[in-house]
């Protein structure tokens, strides 16, 4: 049966609040030294590693990789976090009402920010979903996560309501079992 392996980055050096979705914040050092030391004990030996190149995952990816030259690091833009365009750097509390409303009454559609409609960044995160033919990992963010989750249970989303609020905390991981 094969595996994939949902890792979160670690924790980033942003004030909490902030929209940050593809700003290319980095992450906590000590919290990325930590998270590299328990995922080396425990991946499979010879994985390939599928990484969003945003540096909060790469610098992961690159720590895991000084500690298990076993595993094979491959960079995949398709794993960046949902691009939320002029929201990005912006504390959630100064967007625009009228903005965030626009959003969730067209989810689907409406490019966030002028950034990315979640129907667009769903269809990014499938196409690499979709082409994965044996055990692997992600380190990826909690969007990617979440949308790897709904593409898992084939669930349809069609509006706001339909995403999932429960998010994987950063430095954690989740398994997902596929089909042989």
């Amino acid at each position: 049966m094969k595996q994939l392996r949902l890792i979160r980055h670690p924790q980033v050096q942003i004030q909490t609040g902030i929209c940050y979705g593809q700003l290319d914040v980095p992450s906590d050092l000590s919290c990325n030294a930590i998270q590299a030391q328990l995922l080396a004990t425990t991946l499979p030996l010879g994985l390939t590693i599928y990484c969003s190149p945003l540096q909060r995952c790469h610098h992961l990816a690159i720590t895991l990789l000084a500690l298990r030259n076993d595993l094979q690091i491959k960079l995949d833009p398709n794993l960046q976090e949902m691009d939320f365009g002029q929201w990005e750097g912006k504390p959630w509390a100064e967007i625009p009402q009228h903005e965030i409303a626009a959003w969730t009454d067209n989810f689907l559609h409406y490019p966030a920010g002028g950034g990315e409609s979640v129907s667009a960044f769903m269809a990014r995160v499938n196409q690499s979903y979709q082409n994965f033919t044996h055990s692997c990992a992600w380190i990826t963010h909690a969007g990617v996560i979440r949308a790897s989750n709904l593409l898992h249970a084939k669930k349809i989303i069609s509006q706001a309501c339909d995403w999932p609020i429960e998010v994987i905390s950063v430095g954690s991981h989740q398994t997902l079992e596929m089909g042989s």
